[in-house]
């Protein structure tokens, strides 16, 4: 996609969406850390309806201690992997406590360092909580990213590479947002609403329904 192209895409979505927001419910960057680890292969909603309720109880790395892992599980247990996912978030919060002062760090590598927590996840955390111009590319973005012909790749750290590159500046902090939040409502996998994109005639997808 050429680079004019590509200021028109994401002034679009912004303009549809200036303020985009994650759907995942949390209360600060600890909470949005567990919440995202439990998102892994799940839905959003269904995360929110398991951390209502944790959250009340456990929002500090001290405090999901003190519940342990069988009191863990039974607030996530209808989230898939929760066996899983459950020991990952015991393991990050005792190696918080333990090595950054029950905070959670604001650089990659720290984060990666931790228990359950990939390049993906980090990269959610640096941006929602930390602000970072980060891109965190799941299943929607790599599909959008090839599909469009915004950043094409193989994997996921090439489509990242890709947007990093191609994203202009003024769109960098709320990209991932934007670009998740189309992949999943627009943009989708089987049966794209090509009619209802706002960015249909940029996009070099070849099956899409409108011209």
């Amino acid at each position: 996609m050429k680079p004019a192209d590509v200021e028109s895409f994401f002034g679009r979505l912004r303009e549809a969406n200036p303020e985009p927001k994650g759907e995942l419910d949390y209360i600060n960057p600890y909470t949005l850390l567990v919440a995202v680890v439990l998102s892994a292969q799940s839905t959003d909603v269904g995360v929110n309806k398991a951390t209502g309720k944790l959250f009340q109880i456990a929002k500090t790395p001290p405090q999901m201690l003190d519940l342990g892992l069988d009191g863990l599980k039974n607030y996530i247990k209808t989230i898939g992997l929760f066996n899983n996912k459950a020991k990952a978030i015991i393991g990050l919060s005792e190696k918080l406590v333990q090595e950054f002062d029950g905070r959670v760090p604001e650089d990659r590598e720290s984060l990666e360092s931790l228990p359950g927590v990939g390049r993906k996840t980090a990269n959610v955390v640096l941006n929602i909580a930390f602000g970072q111009e980060t891109c965190a590319v799941d299943t929607h973005i790599f599909r959008l990213s090839n599909r469009t012909g915004l950043a094409p790749g193989k994997t996921p750290l090439e489509v990242e590479q890709g947007l990093i590159r191609a994203i202009p500046a003024p769109y960098r902090r709320h990209a991932h947002h934007w670009l998740i939040l189309h992949g999943r409502y627009v943009c989708k996998a089987r049966k794209p609403e090509c009619t209802a994109c706002v960015v249909n005639n940029l996009c070099a997808y070849q099956d899409k329904t409108v011209a």
